[in-house]
């Protein structure tokens, strides 16, 4: 049961990744953009949730999140 709990998947719309991260709807989009000159490739990738709506696994974020404050310790 605990193993279930701990394995809970939380998915974050845009508003919920733009608070998380505090970049723009903008950036978030050209750092997935791999002509744009922000282009990120450790950026996470959004999932589909149906016809015209995203979103992007809370774990993935924070990860990417962790990494960023990682390499800025470097």
């Amino acid at each position: 049961m605990e193993a279930q709990a701990q394995r809970q998947i939380r998915v974050l719309r845009l508003r919920q990744v733009q608070d998380r991260i505090g970049l723009s709807r903008s950036t978030i989009y050209d750092r997935m953009n791999v002509n744009s000159p922000r282009y990120d490739k450790t950026f996470p990738k959004p999932i589909k949730l149906g016809c015209s709506a995203v979103g992007w696994l809370e774990a993935n974020i924070n990860d990417w999140i962790q990494s960023r404050a990682t390499d800025s310790e470097l």
